[in-house]
């Protein structure tokens, strides 16, 4: 919740001093190519593979023979990502070109683009050996520090743009630019936050590069097909890009802090539950228990849809209101809210499957099922990029938003399908209508919000930004106060257990 919330604190910082256009599209599109990277060696592919692999080994050899492991897999991560570093700073200008080559259009803003993407060349690096220290931590139990990791890169990344931004410009170089300085203290920051607690719970680097080791050719085996399935989707995110950056100055800053806000639950909910599924799921895989395999990631999933279906019906009602609140001021204009906000509408559509997505591959990795992932991802890639040119014509750039929630929810759909078959799970009713009832629960939650929102209108006004904080947070409140009690009415049992996670929350005994 830290780090997801200072990400929304970054993204306030971007729009109050960038807004939404030339900069903006220039950082976005700079920042996603390192993130491509990331997604395809470090926080994707390499997590994924390398959890179940370290546990593994540490249930089969002990715990110096898990040690050992992972200090051959940083070692090969330092080898192979240096030299991606090095291809990544000297190619990239042909790496922006393939993703916003419409920018050319613009003078200096191609030019922008490719010099901050030289500056967070590195970035990959140091995301690939935080993702190796993430692994270690949570095999151990450990997942607080791990998760705050991210946390470390936002402060870095609105320090940066508070106080970088003036001496730049003073030097004659964009303000903007001291977002991707930012950016790259904020990589190297999540390796020295997590480097610490490695070390507590045993774990000593060796200068050790086996790459004939069973468990390190295991994780590249795992990581292959990881890739290609994530490359797909980055194939998905470079259309994405030329295509909005092909509806001039904006829709690329539009989408990004849509989603953006989107991240916000997701990262709250389906990455906080998938990141402890993993750990149970592959035990239960080591151990060969499929039903306890699949009861847990049944489990989550149910839990996931308890909290984003509700999210996803608050961003939907209430999507302008947050958008006003949180950017709507500085270099932000009231049309950049409205343009972020109907582009918030379709990316929330499929929060739930974005969560679900998250909780499902990891299981599918610990059961060995590299291919089905990878699948599921290019089906689903190959019919959005067919839904981004049909849907473009009627909705322009939100056409690639809603094709993104369409694409999203045929690949959960594939996954949830082939994983009731690997596990053997019997098909029922009564499985699918829990998820009836959580949305049933969710849309009265949104209804007592609405109703809350209407009348705290009526008590302040709305014209200052106090005044839109009452009201929005009154609405928030009372969804808050209401869903569990909802969610209880209508007969969803991981009430309970949120039941029992807020009370632990508020410091009660239960």
């Amino acid at each position: 919740m830290i780090s997801r919330l200072l990400a929304v604190g970054r993204e306030m910082i971007m729009s109050r001093y960038f807004g939404a256009g030339f900069a903006t599209d220039a950082f976005n599109a700079a920042f996603r190519v390192p993130n491509l990277l990331r997604d395809l060696f470090a926080e994707g592919a390499l997590s994924s593979a390398f959890v179940p692999t370290f546990i593994g080994r540490r249930v089969q050899k002990g715990d110096q023979e898990a040690w050992l492991l992972a200090s051959r897999v940083i070692n090969a991560v330092i080898v192979v990502l240096s030299g991606v570093t090095l291809l990544f700073y000297f190619g990239a200008s042909w790496f922006v070109y393939l993703l916003a080559s419409p920018f050319a259009a613009t003078p200096g803003k191609f030019e922008l683009t490719v010099h901050m993407t030289r500056i967070m060349s590195p970035f990959v690096l140091f995301m690939a050996l935080a993702s190796a220290l993430m692994g270690m931590l949570n095999a151990n139990g450990r997942f607080f520090i791990p998760a705050l990791a991210p946390a470390a890169f936002n402060v870095c990344t609105i320090l940066a743009g508070i106080f970088l931004r003036e001496p730049l410009q003073r030097f004659g170089i964009e303000p903007v630019v001291a977002m991707a300085i930012g950016a790259l203290a904020g990589g190297l920051a999540q390796v020295l936050l997590q480097a610490p607690s490695a070390w507590r719970i045993g774990f000593r680097h060796q200068l050790s590069l086996d790459l004939k080791d069973p468990g390190v050719r295991k994780i590249a085996m795992l990581m292959l097909p990881a890739v290609i399935g994530l490359s797909a989707t980055q194939i998905n995110i470079a259309v994405d890009t030329q295509l909005a950056a092909r509806f001039g100055d904006g829709p690329v800053s539009y989408l990004n802090y849509a989603f953006r806000l989107i991240q916000l639950p997701i990262g709250l909910f389906g990455v906080a539950i998938a990141t402890g599924t993993l750990t149970a799921v592959s035990i239960h895989a080591a151990s060969n228990d499929l039903e306890r395999l699949r009861s847990t990631a049944a489990g989550s999933l149910r839990l996931a849809a308890c909290l984003t279906f509700p999210a996803a019906t608050g961003l939907m009602i209430f999507r302008r209101e947050i958008i006003q609140l949180l950017f709507e001021r500085g270099a932000f204009l009231s049309s950049d809210t409205l343009q972020t906000s109907n582009a918030l509408l379709m990316y929330a559509a499929a929060l739930f499957a974005y969560s679900g997505i998250k909780i499902l591959v990891p299981a599918f990795y610990a059961l060995g099922e590299t291919r089905v992932p990878v699948q599921a991802s290019m089906i689903a890639v190959g019919l959005k990029v067919a839904l981004n040119f049909l849907l473009i014509i009627p909705l322009g750039f939100l056409g690639l938003a809603l094709a993104t929630s369409a694409a999203s929810l045929i690949n959960f759909a594939l996954l949830a399908a082939r994983f009731q078959k690997r596990t053997r799970a019997r098909g029922n009713w009564q499985g699918l209508t829990v998820y009836l009832r959580i949305a049933l629960a969710s849309a009265s939650m949104g209804l007592l919000a609405l109703l809350a929102h209407r009348f705290m209108q009526k008590l302040v006004d709305m014209n200052g930004t106090s005044g839109q904080a009452v009201s929005l947070g009154a609405a928030i409140g009372v969804g808050i106060l209401a869903i569990l009690p909802l969610l209880r009415l209508f007969g969803v049992k991981e009430e309970r257990e949120l039941s029992a996670l807020w009370k632990r929350l508020a410091g009660k005994k239960i």
